[in-house]
């Protein structure tokens, strides 16, 4: 420690306590003093203006009567005030009536003032008029000594012999009590230079100090006691070096199962693709062979055009299911009723469960039950667990859509007697890529994406999905909870289920794809139908003016204008008020829709389009003018 106190902890402990309570005292100091003095010249002014208040009183009957010798008597009792310098007394006109003090001649002003005081150095002047029954008959003058300097004097006397007497006792109390924290601290830094010279860490500061002085010493024990343990810290540290090589090996292996899965799905994802597109194939050599031979042609479309709606059914479901797990999938929600859900998803597997002749069996309640959701992506819940249940049953099987209605819930299970699912399944047949049967003798065992996708749709409308199997070759169910609408507002007119007219109609047709829209073309031309092909936007609106037509089919795509424009304009053109326009683009979020119907569209379809698509909406025109009317 140093020599000096200033420069030990002892010394700067004792200063510190000194100069806080000098501080504190000064303060406290300064504020009383600027309290007392101001109390001491209010209670100054104060009794100096009620002098003045007494003295005009008694003076007022003098001036009533023009008595100035009464008004000097008057004045000379102030001799009983040695602390009144002077005083006058001035008539309403401004004359002094009587004058006292030493010097009265050269101390009283000549004239009076206004009514009020001032400080003039170390005197009080006041000026307070004479008033007898409301009129003012004079002013009376005082000047008086104010002793401010005498009062600053003995007030700092007694705060200099109180400060000096609170700083002594102050220092003596510092000293006594320093001892408690340097002691300690002393302690501590004879145990750190033995450390450092013997290199002894089972070392300890002794005693139990409290406060933050213990808390010091407390850390500098713990300090020494973990470099003590240092040596057994390297122990732990290799063994757990070692458990990390271990996780780090165990996250390679799943790098490489990842990796494998990777491939697995790339390998199925070609398989299914070259699937349809084998028959595909076929059929155009069909179609290129045997063109005059209508029966071969027409099994070649049947079989390119369902091969082609599996290529768009696996298509959509990896984009769907990329959508949800990157959060850019969006539902729009409306009222929906359960039969017209049950219709929509049936038309999309009813023809792929006849292909495999399966049983159908639908099981609905009797009155109408409404949904709160998309329409489509409800549908397409159905469709994937139907679609998924014919799958896995063998040729022949049964295949079963129930619902019930159980407190204000939908409960729908889509059984079947396909191979099952083992126990060990069941957590996991709704993951991503995983399949029940992934068997070479199964060929069409589809991606695994479907039931995943089920049961991201389901949770997205607030559901939940189960799987149920009572193992292999036992068949399985698929238990789906959604909740219902209570109460619903029932449609203000109903929409017929089916509509076929052998109407012929006029239809315009633009698109900038010239395979595309020439082979639909010449299907609606065939049917009798007067077709104008165009091919841009505004060889469009040039036709639609002079065609009228009833239908048109617009790709939103088009060169020189874009079928949105295209459709404002012709909905502004009289000819082209009822007629029905499709929008036919490849954009098919919900967005897209409603840009489509905002910009007049009546259907909108996204490509590839399938002919019977097209055939519904002719089929369906008489239910679009009785909506309209």
């Amino acid at each position: 420690m140093m020599m000096r106190d200033g420069g030990t902890v002892r010394g700067k402990l004792i200063l510190m306590a000194v100069s806080t309570t000098f501080v504190a005292l000064l303060a406290a100091s300064c504020a009383m003093l600027a309290f007392d003095l101001r109390a001491f010249q209010r209670y100054w002014v104060d009794d100096l203006v009620a002098q003045a208040d007494i003295m005009a009183r008694v003076t007022a009957p003098a001036l009533a009567f023009n008595d100035d010798d009464a008004a000097r008597q008057n004045l000379a009792v102030l001799r009983a005030r040695p602390q009144i310098l002077a005083a006058a007394i001035y008539t309403a006109a401004g004359r002094r009536a009587a004058v006292y003090g030493a010097a009265a001649g050269q101390a009283v002003p000549q004239q009076p003032e206004a009514s009020g005081y001032r400080i003039d150095g170390a005197e009080v002047v006041v000026f307070r008029p004479i008033v007898e029954n409301g009129e003012q008959l004079g002013t009376v003058y005082l000047r008086s000594r104010y002793g401010l300097v005498d009062r600053l004097v003995s007030y700092a006397a007694i705060l200099g012999f109180v400060m000096l007497g609170a700083l002594l006792i102050a220092g003596l109390v510092a000293s006594r009590l320093q001892a408690a924290i340097t002691r300690p601290l002393e302690a501590v830094t004879n145990v750190a230079r033995q450390v450092m010279q013997r290199r002894d860490f089972t070392l300890r500061v002794p005693g139990n100090a409290g406060g933050e002085i213990g808390v010091l010493v407390d850390a500098f024990n713990d300090m020494l006691a973990e470099i003590g343990r240092r040596s057994h810290a390297q122990q732990e540290a290799n063994a757990t070096l070692e458990h990390e090589m271990q996780v780090r090996k165990q996250a390679e292996e799943a790098l490489r199962t990842a990796d494998r899965r990777k491939d697995e799905f790339l390998a199925t994802l070609a398989h299914e693709l070259r699937n349809p597109l084998a028959p595909i194939r076929t059929g155009l050599d069909i179609l290129r062979l045997r063109s005059g031979d209508a029966q071969a042609t027409q099994r070649a479309t049947d079989i390119m055009e369902r091969q082609l709606r599996q290529m768009v059914r696996l298509v959509d479901d990896l984009l769907d299911v990329s959508r949800i797990n990157t959060g850019k999938f969006a539902i729009k929600t409306g009222r929906v009723e359960l039969k017209a859900m049950v219709n929509d998803a049936l038309e999309v597997v009813r023809p792929y469960i006849e292909l495999h002749g399966h049983d159908l069996v639908i099981d609905l309640p009797d009155r109408p039950v409404f949904l709160h959701g998309d329409a489509t992506r409800l549908a397409q819940i159905l469709s994937n667990l139907l679609n998924n249940a014919a799958k896995y049953t063998n040729r022949g099987g049964r295949v079963s859509l129930k619902a019930t209605v159980e407190d204000r819930t939908l409960v729908m299970v889509v059984a079947d007697t396909g191979i099952g699912i083992a126990p060990d399944m069941l957590d996991t047949v709704f993951e991503m890529f995983v399949q029940v049967d992934s068997t070479l003798e199964r060929s069409n065992a589809g991606l695994g994406v479907g039931l995943s996708l089920a049961r991201k749709l389901v949770e997205l409308h607030g559901g939940s999905i189960e799987a149920h199997s009572a193992g292999l070759g036992h068949g399985s169910q698929f238990v789906v909870r959604l909740p219902i609408v209570v109460d619903p507002e029932l449609p203000a007119k109903p929409t017929p289920a089916s509509f076929i007219s052998a109407e012929t109609y006029r239809i315009l047709l633009a698109d900038d794809n010239v395979d595309f829209v020439n082979s639909i073309g010449a299907l609606l031309t065939a049917m009798g139908h007067s077709v104008v092909i165009t091919h841009n936007g505004l060889d469009a609106l040039a036709a639609a003016k002079r065609f009228c037509p009833d239908y048109a089919f617009l790709d939103i795509g088009l060169p020189q204008m874009s079928g949105y424009d295209l459709a404002r304009h012709m909905r502004e053109l009289q000819c082209c008020a009822m007629t029905v326009m499709i929008a036919v683009t490849g954009w098919g979020q919900e967005k897209d829709r409603q840009l489509a119907f905002e910009a007049g569209f009546d259907h909108h379809m996204v490509k590839p389009v399938r002919f019977e698509q097209i055939e519904e909406i002719l089929n369906n025109r008489s239910i679009i003018k009785k909506l309209r009317t």
